[in-house]
């Protein structure tokens, strides 16, 4: 397989050598780019080529901080107080709502084996209440939600967020969805991951934190077509990012970086080592990595290896996503995957909470082993689980179970949008699975034998 090069480099290598793509790119960079790299810049942005002689050189700035020297110097001294950390948040949110039993589910019972047409459609309106309800909770800027909250003391107040690492996780999520309505919100949500960007391509989580390769690689992946991504602006620094074994390490820290961080950060976690792979590609500074992630896969077990993410699930959902964006990465996994995936089952066959089932059953399509359970129940248990306003419950989606920072403790992210998103991610797969014609109850004892 041909090695990637930089996209830079490779329109610079394309211009030295063929005199009229030189020439083209100099007329037209956007058309030239489109024809040399397979898709175009975004719109809204100008790039301009500039060619030196002997006799004039160009030098180009880096546009200026998103952040004045005033704000980041109160980020940095502010790293560790709590009240600067309520001011990066938009408190107070509500209490956790309990589960709710939807009316729409009532009748799931009325589906015959033999006519899962119209439990697709059942699953097709489910899709598009989950969708109607998250219209109505992204805020004005394409900005969708999250809660924080204490994971061992629900008396401690929970507080709203709406960093961009949270908007591209479900963004990404909703890409599976061919609803306009789908596709409306996706857009809104570029527009801010890009408002939220800082150069040459990275984003932070909360202010007073350093950039991370977690929320800067999935971000990127959502707007792949802005040109400091698109002609890999961030690539470099993100694969110096790595530690003595070449796996990817979570905080792109700078000399002036708060503390905050050291104390608690603990590298090579296999979910964000999955998202940089997903973002990067197969390229030598991303061997070692996929190495580390194929053995802990095929070799042992990733549950309790991810820092960030509660369940093993995510971490396969991840991988999946790696394997499926920058095949033939990971290859080897395909024929392991499943299997493990199928192992998180309990003995009534589910796959634990209802965002766990969601991960499972994206992961299996994404390597295509979603035959390899009955699709039927699944899509029931969506339903099922929905609430009448279209959302699906508050989960535990990730956090730092570790940290103990006094009174505050091991923190917790989730919300009824974080967990909405990955729902209709596999309802999609699972009425897509339906409409093919591979579901019948004999699919689980299949698998089994």
């Amino acid at each position: 397989m041909q090695e990637p090069l930089d996209a830079t480099q490779r329109l610079l290598a394309r211009a030295r050598r063929d005199a009229a793509f030189r020439a083209r790119l100099l007329a037209d960079p956007k058309a030239a780019m489109e024809q040399e790299l397979g898709r175009a810049p975004a719109d809204g942005y100008e790039i301009h080529v500039h060619e030196e002689t002997d006799a004039a050189t160009h030098v180009v700035l880096p546009p200026k901080s998103r952040f004045s020297e005033e704000e980041r110097e109160a980020a940095r001294t502010g790293g560790a107080s709590l009240e600067f950390l309520k001011k990066t948040m938009y408190d107070p949110a509500p209490p956790m709502r309990p589960p709710a039993r939807n009316p729409a589910a009532d009748g799931l019972r009325s589906f015959a084996p033999e006519a899962p047409e119209a439990l697709a459609e059942a699953g097709r309106a489910s899709i598009r209440r989950g969708l109607a309800f998250l219209e109505s909770t992204i805020d004005e800027n394409g900005a969708w939600h999250c809660i924080r909250f204490n994971t061992a003391d629900p008396d401690i107040p929970r507080h709203f967020e709406r960093p961009a690492f949270v908007s591209a996780m479900c963004a990404l999520a909703l890409e599976s969805c061919s609803d306009p309505l789908a596709r409306e919100l996706c857009a809104r949500t570029r527009a801010y991951l890009v408002d939220t960007m800082e150069y040459p391509g990275f984003w932070r989580y909360y202010r007073h934190l350093p950039q991370d390769l977690d929320s800067s690689t999935l971000c990127s992946l959502v707007v792949g077509t802005h040109p400091w991504i698109m002609l890999e602006r961030n690539v470099p620094r993100m694969l110096a990012n790595r530690d003595e074994d070449g796996r990817f390490m979570t905080w792109v820290l700078e000399e002036d970086e708060p503390d905050v961080v050291p104390a608690f950060r603990i590298e090579a976690d296999p979910v964000i080592n999955a998202n940089v792979i997903a973002y990067l590609g197969d390229r030598p500074g991303t061997r070692d990595a996929q190495r580390w992630l194929r053995a802990l896969i095929m070799e042992g077990s990733p549950e309790g290896m991810s820092k960030w993410y509660p369940h093993t699930v995510t971490v396969y959902h991840a991988t999946t996503r790696a394997m499926n964006r920058a095949e033939p990465v990971l290859n080897e996994l395909r024929h392991v995957l499943p299997d493990r995936i199928l192992a998180l089952r309990d003995e009534r066959g589910e796959f634990g909470n209802i965002l766990e089932t969601a991960q499972a059953v994206s992961a299996l399509y994404n390597i295509g082993g979603l035959e390899r359970i009955d699709v039927k129940p699944h899509v029931e248990r969506f339903i099922a689980a929905q609430r009448e306003d279209g959302s699906w419950p508050e989960l535990l989606a990730f956090g730092d179970q570790s940290a103990r920072w006094g009174a505050v403790g091991p923190m917790g992210h989730g919300s009824e949008a974080v967990t909405s998103a990955f729902c209709v991610e596999a309802l999609e797969r699972l009425v897509e699975t339906l409409g093919a014609g591979t579901v019948g109850d004999n699919a689980d004892r299949r698998a089994r034998e």
